[in-house]
């Protein structure tokens, strides 16, 4: 039971209550008592992609929290509302409908390195509360804005004023969109007006999806809020790999847990490999620094000769030290 369980989170079910899902999934097949836990929050109006790990995987959530991240969202422009999503109270308006092609032009100056805000709705704490106790009771929440980086992001799916466009694929940079109206009469044009936009963003730990909505609507000369946000990449984890709760459910029902769970591995694999010999992972097990490694700087996962993982590992100036060890076979003192 050392592995990785990828939800596709459904609607309304916060992170912890998934993780409950799980053990009780478990706990109901028979399986007994296993550590669960989370590889990064996912909002409960939020879906897709969340890492649960099993047994030893969960000393990697920590690395998963630090990880990338991949979102689809939908900003709805001409609303704005205290927790920048479909959950709160309207806060502001504007009749301001951008253009395609402005939205086309504004999303370079959000995309890199960038300073974002957070929303007073979030999980952040200020003065030892959280913000969105402090924002619920009707303080005002002011917090300082912090460094992000966004790698990429691109249009998925524009809707018009009157009507939806396709297609729903992102465009290639440079590559412009055909449009085709759905609704309304005349001939469509890249000065249509946009109800809404969908698109996908290529994230940094820290980042705020519904933060980078609003920013992207005020920069526009509208507000905006975000009425979807799908979760598409978690570190290595995408939707690909990720079931529904129907296929958790049946492992209850008697189904072998081995037929959903991902080797711990899986959660490795945007982590660099480090080859031991079995003297040095043998060290290496016992919390020694292991010297003389011909590898660049940086942080790897040990292996012994079976390919075992051992544990994260720092190396620096060809020294080797354990950053998490994983408990997964004990190396021989042979």
């Amino acid at each position: 039971m050392n592995g990785w369980i990828i939800l596709d989170k459904p609607y309304g079910m916060g992170s912890t209550d998934a993780v409950t899902a799980v053990k009780r999934a478990f706990r109901g097949g028979g399986h007994g008592k296993v550590k669960v836990g989370h590889g990064g929050t996912l909002d409960p109006l939020a879906t897709g992609v969340l890492p649960i790990a099993l047994g030893e995987a969960t000393k990697l959530t920590g690395q998963m929290l630090n990880g990338d991240k991949t979102y689809d969202f939908t900003v709805q422009f001409g609303l704005e509302t205290d927790t920048l999503d479909v959950e709160g109270q309207p806060v502001a308006h504007s009749d301001i409908r951008p253009m395609l092609a402005e939205i086309e032009a504004v999303l370079p100056r959000f995309t890199g390195p960038i300073g974002q805000v957070p929303p007073a709705f979030s999980a952040l704490k200020v003065d030892g509360k959280r913000a969105y106790d402090l924002a619920r009771a009707g303080a005002v929440v002011e917090l300082a804005s912090r460094a992000i980086r966004v790698h990429s992001l691109s249009i998925r799916h524009p809707e018009l004023v009157s009507g939806s466009i396709v297609p729903q694929e992102p465009k290639p940079r440079g590559e412009k969109w055909t449009l085709k109206r759905v609704q309304g009469d005349g001939e469509p044009s890249f000065d249509m007006r946009l109800e809404s936009i969908t698109l996908t963003a290529h994230v940094s730990k820290g980042t705020y999806i519904r933060s980078l909505a609003r920013d992207i609507a005020l920069a526009l000369g509208t507000v905006g809020h975000v009425t979807m946000l799908r979760r598409t990449k978690a570190g290595p984890f995408a939707l690909a790999g990720a079931i529904s709760l129907d296929i958790l459910e049946q492992i209850r029902h008697g189904a072998a847990p081995e037929d959903i769970i991902l080797p711990f591995e899986a959660g490795l694999a945007d982590i660099p490999a480090l080859d031991l010999t079995p003297d040095q992972a043998r060290r290496l097990h016992m919390g020694q620094v292991v010297t003389g490694i011909a590898a660049h700087d940086g942080r790897y996962w040990a292996r012994g000769s079976d390919s075992t993982p051992l544990a994260l590992v720092s190396l620096e100036g060809h020294k080797v030290r354990v950053v998490r060890g994983f408990n997964l076979t004990r190396c021989s003192k042979d």
